[in-house]
């Protein structure tokens, strides 16, 4: 092309800063933030975030919060999340998976397939892990792998974890796949190199998709390369505020309602306190279909109140 040309070349249009969530297939490989800042620098949306990051090795579901999204972190970040993983017997690594260093390798040759699907399966009564040397957890304000690549020694954290499914999908030894259904916040690398230590041999983790993050499946996500090659149908693949916590009751107020809710008063509970979820929370939108807060049932002087969780219009 000459200088002529690209000068003359069509500058690609930036869509407008969105609110609302666009549900990304993150490809294995890049680190989270980075596939952020690729959508904030090409995209134009300067007002991002996420519900939850996946390491590098990972791809799958990974929740982008943009502009007044960035509110919802709390309440997307709160359900279980689905992993689909590959494992190996045989060595340990220091990252707890195939990206990091060997450490450590061992005859796994005596493992029978019995007892590698019994480990996997003892991941059931895990209460708490070892949170991985190389991970964004902090020690007095700096990530753990910071000091891990500075040479220091890296205090031992254990943190609580919930493990409500396992599954064994196949088993070729030394290779082991598997499927895991965990609350927030599990390292699903630390499950493999638990398991490793627990058979004597060692393992790390090979492979690892988030097949879902609540309420969103992968089904349903987009490719960065996609999103990123088509700024046009951005805004057709975010979901609105509106629809941003579908497994969250709505409520739409009346002009009235709306206009205390927004001065920050408190409203009386009606019939639409049937409608709140487990946790007494709902979501109220605008006569206008938009969203507009979030509210949770609380007494106050003996009597049940809608009090203000989240403020969700634009000021």
């Amino acid at each position: 092309m000459s200088n002529t040309d690209a000068n003359t070349a069509p500058k690609r249009i930036k869509p407008p800063q969105q609110d609302g969530v666009l549900v990304l297939h993150k490809p294995s490989g890049p680190t989270s933030t980075a596939c952020l800042e690729r959508i904030k620098r090409v995209l134009g949306q300067k007002k991002i975030g996420h519900a939850g990051t996946l390491d590098p090795l990972a791809d799958g579901v990974l929740v982008v919060l943009l502009g007044q999204a960035t509110k919802l972190a709390p309440y997307l970040t709160e359900g279980e999340k689905v992993y689909k993983g590959s494992l190996e017997l045989g060595k340990a690594t220091d990252t707890y998976d195939s990206q990091g260093q060997i450490v450590s390798t061992a005859d796994w040759s005596q493992i029978t397939e019995a007892e590698a699907r019994a480990a996997v399966m003892a991941w059931l009564e895990d209460t708490s892990q070892i949170v991985p040397p190389y991970s964004a957890a902090k020690h007095k304000g700096k990530a753990l792998y910071a000091l891990s690549r500075e040479g220091k020694e890296v205090p031992e954290k254990r943190k609580e974890i919930t493990i409500s499914g396992v599954e064994v999908v196949s088993i070729d030894l030394p290779r082991i796949d598997f499927r895991v259904r965990c609350g927030a916040g599990t390292y699903i690398r630390s499950l493999v190199h638990s398991l490793g230590m627990r058979l004597g041999c060692g393992a790390f983790m090979t492979a690892l998709t988030r097949e879902h993050s609540h309420p969103f499946d992968i089904a349903e996500a987009h490719t960065l390369d996609a999103v990123l090659d088509e700024p046009e149908a951005l805004a057709e693949r975010v979901l609105s505020m509106a629809r941003s916590l579908p497994h969250w009751p709505r409520h739409t107020l009346s002009e009235h309602d709306a206009a205390l809710v927004k001065n920050g008063a408190q409203l009386d509970c009606g019939p639409e306190a049937e409608e709140a979820d487990a946790m007494g929370r709902i979501m109220f939108l605008s006569p206008q279909g938009e969203a507009l807060a979030l509210a949770q049932k609380k007494e106050r002087g003996g009597a049940m109140v809608w009090a203000l969780l989240r403020g969700l219009w634009r000021s």
